[in-house]
């Protein structure tokens, strides 16, 4: 048959991109549901159609073929046009992807998401969370929101909320002025140790030096410890909020320190093609401007 009209199997430039991007049959088989077998023939097949090897194997490894590259990158670009018409045709059948740092999706989203479901039993939101310091937006996100130093010039992006640094700790440590904190170690959200450096010279503290730290590199991490009564932290009083209603942290002394840094919501160009797009947006301002959700009609 003409080669041209008998076109690849979609089975198998799904395998050949899974093939490539974990260097493994085996991973690979796992990420289908597929035996290894399978996987194999399925790339036999890619090879049996174009006359030509897709790897070179070894007993240690496994690398493309010049040809091999040539193929996946042609099998990533349909496959990543096939998703597109799809969510196009039919995006109602996916969630509303949103990308964010870990941190702010246990502190912030996820007390919240009860009140959204709640409204809106027939929307599914998919929280993508990352560890990184900034939020790089991914191809298949539909918004992603990131920490931004000042507040930008853009029309573009929804502000959530602005930073206020404050110092939390367990209820029950003996803390009552800056003095005090000269006993206890001071818990980092980030190894450059910035956020406190700020704070005490704002608030006319000794200098970091004078103290003993404990770095972790998450809001997250930081908060833990201080409700276990490790020491005391710096974390922005919106991220402490939650903790700090249900008396599991309170600060001790001191006033926010606003930094002019904001979380900020932004929305990537296709994610207006979601029927659930305003809808979502909608709810997130609300969330942003204080709202209470439940006293809110549905949508």
């Amino acid at each position: 048959m003409d080669k041209i009209r008998h076109v690849p199997s979609m089975q198998g430039l799904q395998a050949l991109v899974e093939v490539a991007g974990s260097g493994s049959f085996t991973q690979a088989a796992q990420t289908l549901c597929l035996t290894q077998s399978a996987v194999s023939r399925q790339i036999q097949q890619l090879e049996t159609h174009f006359g030509v090897p897709m790897f070179v194997r070894s007993s240690r490894s496994l690398h493309l073929t010049p040809e091999g590259e040539q193929v996946l990158a042609s099998a990533r670009l349909i496959l990543d046009q096939l998703k597109t018409l799809q969510e196009r045709i039919a995006p109602q059948k996916r969630p509303f992807r949103i990308r964010m740092h870990v941190s702010l999706a246990v502190r912030w989203l996820l007390p919240r998401l009860s009140d959204f479901y709640r409204h809106h039993p027939d929307v599914s939101l998919a929280i993508e969370t990352v560890a990184t310091e900034v939020v790089e937006p991914a191809s298949d996100s539909d918004a992603y929101i990131l920490y931004l130093p000042e507040p930008g010039d853009t029309d573009e992006s929804l502000t959530l909320f602005e930073e206020a640094l404050v110092p939390v700790c367990a209820p029950g440590l003996a803390l009552k002025s800056l003095d005090d904190l000269a006993g206890y170690s001071l818990l980092h959200r980030s190894t450059d140790r910035n956020d406190w450096r700020r704070w005490l010279s704002a608030n006319g503290g000794k200098p970091l030096e004078d103290f003993r730290h404990l770095p972790f590199n998450l809001d997250e991490l930081a908060l833990d410890a201080a409700a276990r009564g490790l020491g005391v932290a710096m974390t922005d009083m919106t991220l402490a909020g939650e903790s700090i209603e249900r008396g599991v942290l309170v600060v001790p002394f001191g006033q926010p320190l606003k930094t002019r840094g904001i979380y900020s919501l932004r929305l990537q160009p296709s994610a207006t093609a979601h029927p659930a797009c305003a809808l979502i947006v909608q709810w997130i301002a609300r969330q942003a401007q204080g709202v209470d959700c439940r006293a809110a009609p549905e949508q």
